[in-house]
């Protein structure tokens, strides 16, 4: 939403942004076998969002988006991964819009370039949250991580831009699991197993997900194996680099 401390947004035709769209991250957080998502609330209102933004005029879509994500968690080479356009003719509110500002001490003229029409384009991105060094500004009263079954009421669309994200997200983490980097280095069939169950929130059997994951071909078995006794030992993977 708007801040005033950049003068191209509070400025009444929105000069040097693209009106009309807007970038919403679906910003996941995996750590220790949970799965959150990041939900800011606008200042003084009560209302809660995802962390979007607006588009600069000099640069990519894709580069709003990093630069929203940046903003808001402090890291930067993240992967993500633009998935939908969201564009139906009533999903903002522009009453909605004033009290966002108005709770930020700014009241804007009826015809202002925030209140009319916006198209979203919907990227997600999953990330250790503890690797995070969460920031508000004006617009915002608090940035946090909530369960998937305590997410607040959201404002306009953006309950239904999660589920698409954590759709999108579940029909590609086979391919995706590679580029956001969750596991370290060097891991176990289980330790794999377990971010499988938890991104998807469902139990898998082993020896299935074993047959599978080895059938995809993005996997190679290191020799040695994890220390541990020895007839017990697990055996080491690493994802195969990309050609």
């Amino acid at each position: 939403m708007l801040r005033q401390n950049d003068p191209r947004e509070i400025n009444p035709q929105g000069n040097g942004l693209l009106k009309g769209i807007a970038v919403d991250p679906v910003i996941f957080g995996f750590h220790e076998n949970q799965l959150k998502v990041l939900i800011i609330e606008h200042t003084n209102t009560g209302l809660y969002a995802l962390p979007g933004g607006y588009i600069q005029e000099n640069e990519d879509v894709d580069e709003a988006a990093e630069r929203i994500l940046t903003m808001r968690t402090g890291l930067s080479d993240v992967y993500l991964e633009q998935f939908h356009i969201f564009g139906k003719y009533n999903r903002t509110d522009p009453e909605v819009v004033k009290k966002i500002l108005i709770g930020q001490g700014f009241t804007p003229t009826d015809d202002h370039w925030s209140l009319k029409r916006f198209i979203s384009v919907g990227y997600y991105a999953l990330v250790d949250y503890t690797k995070t060094r969460l920031t508000t500004d004006l617009t915002t009263g608090s940035c946090d991580w909530y369960d998937f079954d305590a997410v607040p009421p959201l404002i306009f669309d953006h309950q239904l831009i999660i589920d698409k994200a954590l759709t999108t997200l579940r029909h590609n983490l086979d391919q995706m699991l590679i580029g956001f980097n969750l596991l370290p280095p060097i891991f176990t069939m289980v330790e794999l197993h377990t971010l499988y169950e938890t991104v998807l929130g469902k139990k898998l059997l082993p020896p299935n997900f074993q047959r599978k994951m080895l059938s995809l071909g993005i996997l190679e078995r290191i020799e040695k194996k994890k220390t541990g006794k020895a007839h017990k030992s697990p055996y080491l993977y690493r994802f195969k680099p990309s050609e």
